[in-house]
């Protein structure tokens, strides 16, 4: 990136959802930067009318930065099986009940898998995310992908939605195997939010952090 800002010492995350406060806190927490949820501010979830992860973004984006003058950070992020023609993707979140099942989304997704022929078909985990230093500042996009596998059976106690069937060959074991450093130090969330650090300035810690937290694989 050809130009950068200071780190905000706090910002609000244009999600409810915890899993992901959690995996931004880890993160971003180190640098000096405190991440709040919307829900502290009252907010509910925006509608996602987009059609890529990164509109949906945006999306959340703007329906927090109207209600606070504070930093924002949105994120939309799924998962896409090559095979399944890039299903759930930007639905993954709501995959079974946009079809009608009571399933979980992992436990749909796994039901959609015995129509194929590959054993371990190939996916990746896709993150968008938008980025406004405040209501009026301009908006940084940021995507990363995360290239793996699928299995049947699900193992890991760690991650959320459908950490425990997407496999890692290099480390031989499912993203909910990882430990949450590990994980967020090789996932499509942790890779998008090194280049908001480097945004930020922090180019060189961000990938001290990373080794780090990779050796312990």
């Amino acid at each position: 990136m050809s130009w950068q800002s200071p780190c905000p010492q706090s910002l609000t995350l244009a999600s409810g959802n915890p899993h992901k406060l959690k995996e931004f806190s880890a993160i971003l927490s180190p640098f000096g930067c405190a991440v709040y949820s919307q829900a502290q501010l009252g907010l509910g979830e925006a509608e996602e009318t987009g059609n890529s992860f990164m509109e949906n973004a945006l999306i959340k984006m703007r329906h927090a930065s109207r209600h606070t003058d504070q930093a924002i950070l949105a994120d939309d992020s799924g998962i896409q099986v090559d095979a399944l023609g890039g299903e759930p993707g930007i639905y993954s979140a709501r995959y079974a009940s946009r079809h009608g099942s009571k399933l979980s989304n992992m436990d749909y997704l796994l039901a959609r898998l015995q129509e194929l022929p590959e054993p371990y078909p190939r996916a990746c985990f896709c993150c968008a995310i938008a980025y406004s230093a405040g209501r009026a500042a301009p908006a940084l996009m940021i995507e990363s992908r995360w290239s793996g596998h699928l299995v049947r059976s699900p193992a890991g106690d760690h991650g959320f939605g459908y950490d425990p069937i997407f496999y890692l060959r290099d480390y031989r074991c499912t993203a909910a195997q990882l430990e949450p450093a590990q994980k967020n130090a090789i996932s499509h969330r942790g890779r998008a939010l090194r280049q908001l650090l480097a945004f930020f300035g922090f180019a060189g810690l961000a990938r001290q952090a990373r080794r780090r937290r990779s050796d312990t694989a």
